[in-house]
Parts: C-alpha cells; sequence; structure tokens
C-alpha cells in the first residue's frame, strides 16, 4: 500500500483532483506534491506526464469514456480512468496491462476495498482496451472536431478560428498540446549570455540559444534548479516569448539614461529583473497588490543582485496617486489577462475560463492604461503586453486606449530578433505556433504631449 501511495499514477490523480474540483493550479500542486514525495527523476518525468498530458487532452479523453460510463463517477474515480486512458494512446512505452494493473490497485488503495468500485474500474477499463480509438476526422463540424481533437472548448475554439482563421487554429490547437520548454533569460548584471551559457555547461546543464528572446537560452538538459548558477542568479527562468516586453522598451528608449521606470504589474519580478538589469542610473518601481507577492519580487531581485535598482511596493496599478505626473520616462503594463497564450505550461485555464472573464478584464486592462498615462513624460514610452492571445485583451484594449487617449500614438513593436517584421499591425502578436513559446502580445504607445 505505500508503494501505491507514493505511485506516480496515484499522486497524479491527487493533483488532478485539486486542479479540477478545486480550481488549482497545476504547476503549485505539482510542485507541493514532488517536494513532499520521496521520488525518482524517472518517477517524477511520469508524474509530470500524466498531470500535463491528461489535463491537454481531458476532451478527448473524456469523449472516449463516455460511452463506457452510464453514470458519472466519483472524482478520484473518474481522474483514474482518464490517466489509464492517456497512457493507452498517448504513451506508447507504457504496457496497457501495466497501466491496468496499476489503476486497479489504486482503486483497491484509495477505496479500501470496495469490490463494487474495483469491479466498476475493471470493467471500464477492460471494456475500452476491446474498442477502438474514436475517429475524430468523421465529425463533420470543423469547429467540433478541432474542438475535440485539440481539446479546446468550443467557445474557445470558435473565438480561435474567427480570430486566426482555420488553419491557423488547427496549428495553434496542436501546439498547445506539445510539451514546454524549460527557458532561462541570462542576466546581464552578472555577465553576457556566452559567459552564463559557459558557466551553465560546466555544471552539466546544456542549453541552445533562443531564436525568439535575445537573452533567452532553452535548457535541453541538467538540473537548472540544483544549480549554483540558478542560486547565484547567472539567470532566472522566463518563458523566451515573455522576455519580449522588455526588449521592445528598449527599443523604443535608451533605458540606460531613463531615471524611473514603472513595473505596473510585477509579480514575480522577471520582467521586473530584466528591466532593472538596463536601467543603469535609474530606479525600477515594481507593483504587486499583494504583500507575499512584493516579498517574492524582493527575494527574486535579491537573487539578482539587483535590489539597489528596484523600489518593491504593494500597490493597486490602477490608483498611482503616489506618483506625480509625467514623472515617468516609462512603463510596462503586464496587464492581467486571461493566461490563453499560456495553454501549454497551465492546460487547465481552458477549462476554468469563460469568454466572460475577457470582457471583464479588457475592463481592468483599461482602467490600469488610464491611471499610468498621464504619469508618462512627454515622449515617453508605455509598453502594454499580456500572455493571452485573445483580441478582446490586446488590440481591442489598445484601441479603447488611444480612443480615450489621443495624446498618445501606437508604434510598431520591435524586438532585438526582429520578430514578424513584415506584418501589417504596429503591434506583435506571438502565437503558441509560431515559435514554441508561449503566446504573447505587446503594444509599444508613446506620449506626444
Amino acid at each position: 500500500m505505500a508503494n501505491i501511495k507514493q505511485s506516480p499514477r496515484n499522486l497524479a490523480v491527487t493533483v488532478l483532483e485539486r486542479v479540477i474540483n478545486k480550481q488549482a493550479y497545476s504547476n503549485l500542486e505539482l510542485n507541493q506534491i514532488i517536494q513532499q514525495a520521496n521520488l525518482s527523476v524517472a518517477d517524477k518525468h511520469l508524474l509530470t506526464n500524466l498531470v500535463y498530458g491528461t489535463l491537454q487532452h481531458r476532451l478527448t479523453l473524456e469523449n472516449w469514456l463516455k460511452p463506457f460510463v452510464k453514470r458519472e463517477p466519483i472524482p478520484w474515480v473518474r481522474e483514474l480512468l482518464l490517466i489509464t486512458l492517456y497512457q493507452y494512446h498517448y504513451l506508447k512505452r507504457v504496457p496497457d496491462f501495466a497501466a491496468t494493473n496499476e489503476a486497479i490497485e489504486i482503486t483497491k488503495f484509495r477505496g479500501h476495498g470496495n469490490q463494487g468500485l474495483r469491479k466498476f474500474v475493471t470493467g471500464v477499463l477492460h471494456a475500452v482496451l476491446r474498442s477502438d480509438w474514436p475517429d475524430l476526422t468523421t465529425i463533420k463540424d470543423p469547429i467540433e472536431q478541432l474542438s475535440l481533437t485539440a481539446s479546446l472548448p468550443l467557445w474557445l475554439t470558435k473565438k480561435l478560428v474567427d480570430e486566426n482563421g482555420l488553419l491557423e487554429a488547427q496549428k495553434i490547437g496542436k501546439a498547445i498540446n506539445d510539451p514546454a520548454r524549460l527557458s532561462v533569460r541570462a542576466n546581464r548584471q552578472k555577465g553576457t549570455v556566452g559567459q552564463i551559457t559557459d558557466q551553465l555547461a560546466m555544471e552539466g546543464i546544456t542549453t541552445i540559444p533562443s531564436q525568439v528572446a535575445a537573452d533567452g537560452l532553452i535548457v535541453t538538459k541538467g538540473d537548472l534548479l540544483g544549480s549554483q548558477a540558478f542560486r547565484s542568479g547567472l539567470v532566472t527562468v522566463q518563458d523566451e516569448s515573455a522576455m519580449l516586453a522588455v526588449e521592445a522598451m528598449a527599443t523604443a528608449i535608451d533605458l540606460k539614461t531613463t531615471n524611473l521606470v514603472l513595473d505596473a504589474c510585477s509579480a514575480p519580478g522577471g520582467k521586473t529583473g530584466q528591466l532593472a538589469a538596463q536601467v543603469e542610473n535609474g530606479k525600477v518601481i515594481a507593483l504587486d497588490i499583494h504583500q507575499h507577492k512584493v516579498k517574492l519580487i524582493k527575494k527574486n531581485m535579491a537573487r539578482l543582485g539587483l535590489s539597489d535598482r528596484v523600489v518593491a511596493k504593494q500597490n493597486d496599478a490602477r490608483d498611482l496617486t503616489f506618483l506625480a505626473d509625467q514623472t515617468l520616462d516609462a512603463a510596462l503594463v503586464d496587464a492581467p489577462c486571461s493566461g490563453m497564450g499560456l495553454l501549454r505550461r497551465k492546460p487547465e485555464i481552458r477549462y476554468q475560463k469563460q469568454f466572460s472573464d475577457s470582457q471583464q478584464l479588457h475592463k481592468i486592462q483599461t482602467t490600469i492604461l488610464d491611471a499610468v498615462a498621464p504619469k508618462i513624460k512627454k515622449g515617453g514610452i508605455i509598453i502594454y503586453s499580456t500572455c493571452t492571445i485573445l483580441h478582446e485583451e490586446n488590440d481591442e484594449t489598445v484601441v479603447a486606449f488611444l480612443t480615450t487617449h489621443p495624446n498618445f500614438a501606437l508604434e510598431k513593436t520591435q524586438t532585438a530578433r526582429a520578430l514578424k517584421t513584415d506584418r501589417a499591425t504596429k503591434t506583435l502578436t506571438i502565437l503558441p505556433s509560431d515559435y514554441g513559446s508561449d503566446g504573447f502580445f505587446i503594444a509599444t504607445l508613446r506620449r506626444k504631449n
């Protein structure tokens, strides 16, 4: 029983129960479980694979399971069945009998010997194994077919098709279910990208240069979080796309000569550190509404060696009365958003959000921009960014801001690697299907007068 209790499959059931029924974050729950359990490296990988894979393909798996259950199973049984079906179809290296046998053992353990539950799980799994994987290509409605093949709620599938076209939406649907890469940003405060790459290699951590961000590295091998390079602040974990917001600011304004820059929605501080490494003679004001996140920002700045350049403050970005008008050279508004660009890393978001969430977030985003605007000096910059790919929170928020603030102009967003320079739009949208990084949006807004 002790082995079953600590098995990756049983722990995966626990994580998924919390994520689905309590709307917990998959990455936080996984980290907590891994820290508590004494797992081998292989078991950690299997646990992570089971959790993320089952979440990514949840609607597809539910569609396969549906004909075999006449009544809704209790939550942990449902997660156990979906985890097992995931192994049957997506983990070819795991024999079907091994996945089945352990599912039955977990049922005995969790069900405290309940024979009815054991028979139910055994019967369902044996029936599934006698069936064929559903042929989803026979679904005539292309939106319904994409919804089931990519495991995207219908409302979100329709939005992606409306905004990007069917072909691009299909590419997005495939990309968001690929494994997420581990990327880091080299801390300019402590060395060049080349020097830091060499230091990582000395610790057995293999990387390749990012094709998206100039300071980005993709980790292909090694224990990054356990390395001295990470502990000493040579690198910080950050997605490649997320690095582009500060890159865009650095191309629009000389950060070395700025006196005061605002990071309006800072936590956990990835972009704050990226800003501070370039604001050599000024200060970065980093805001977050929660005190515990302000502490996290300060902790990260200390690790990166940038504490003297950052003032972390608990404050709602919608109320900036503590700042005098026209005191900021630049502001980064990495606004609260639905996170629909993060579906590769946080697959549960797709099941927890509705379109109404985007509409409400649009109002919050415009309110923050309204508060920031008068604090910007003439000729200063606002970089507005989100980690979503939905128009309501991106281009429509920018249009709404410019309509009420004619003293600002939209400029074409530029990046160090000149991404998508042939695009028709001045704003920059990175789709999950573009470069294998997170979905992201950036707009560059300059105050004219």
